[in-house]
């Protein structure tokens, strides 16, 4: 691997396998709210206040969680150093709703329909899935159909809460 590939791996696809875990629990979750906001979300901003919200809670619970199993665990004391450790390893759940936040927000606004923020959203969020099922793949196996699994596998997984939203409601 030359020294440029090393940098953009470092830099870019590390990053993103750094992150995997509170992406793929944060886009879940986004799609799992979704879930429970209906099949024809009526009030954009309030969807947004509730989603972005949510996702807020979560992910503080999970950091503290974190946080307080490792003093179990360690018997280490719980200082800014472990919180920092513990919140960077969440933060990436609440990163993900930002995008579906926006989009329910620009309808709030009246730029586009609360179904379409609702359909971008979800788009979102098995994209992130699918992507990140690939990367898994690659990681594996370093071949391209074990990517294309690990993609129809993950994405499969985020489509399938989607058409769970339109069959319930």
């Amino acid at each position: 691997m030359s020294k440029s590939e090393d940098h953009q791996e470092s830099t870019g696809w590390q990053r993103l396998d750094r992150a995997a875990f509170g992406i793929i629990y944060g886009a879940i979750m986004v799609l799992s709210i979704l879930i429970a906001a209906g099949h024809h979300p009526q009030a954009p901003f309030e969807t947004a206040a509730v989603l972005f919200g949510s996702v807020l809670a979560i992910t503080l619970a999970k950091a503290f969680a974190e946080l307080m199993a490792n003093a179990l665990d360690t018997g280490e004391r719980i200082t800014r150093l472990s919180w920092r450790k513990a919140w960077t390893h969440s933060a990436p759940t609440l990163a993900v709703a930002n995008f579906p936040t926006l989009f329910f927000v620009l309808a709030g606004l009246g730029w586009f329909s609360a179904d379409l923020a609702s359909m971008l959203s979800q788009v979102t969020a098995v994209l992130l899935l699918a992507v990140l099922g690939g990367r898994a793949g690659w990681v594996i196996d370093r071949k391209a159909s074990a990517a294309v699994l690990g993609s129809l596998f993950s994405g499969a997984i985020g489509l399938g809460l989607a058409v769970l939203k339109y069959l319930i409601h």
